[in-house]
């Protein structure tokens, strides 16, 4: 801000810019608390997932997302599959 009103008072589009950027900063900063620091909040109560793991209904796993087709390429690595260690 300060450099803008020091060297850039009168470029009225860049003051614009920086004053939503601002607002879109404290807008996330307030939904990141209200989630208690997580970015997306949870889609089903963690005892609900849990419980689904348990019972095979859902799978865990760490998600693998294409750097370079991230629109159209990801999968999910199951834990305990696909590992090199031999059992």
């Amino acid at each position: 801000q300060n450099y803008l009103d020091n060297f850039w008072p009168d470029l009225k589009a860049a003051h614009e810019l920086f004053g939503s950027i601002l607002q879109a900063r404290r807008e996330r900063e307030s939904e990141s608390q209200e989630n208690n620091g997580k970015e997306y909040p949870e889609h089903l109560p963690m005892e609900i997932l849990e419980a689904g793991i348990k019972s095979g209904r859902y799978i865990q796993g760490t998600l693998n997302v294409n750097k370079h087709r991230a629109q159209l390429e990801a999968f999910v690595r199951l834990q305990g599959f696909g590992s090199k260690e031999t059992g």
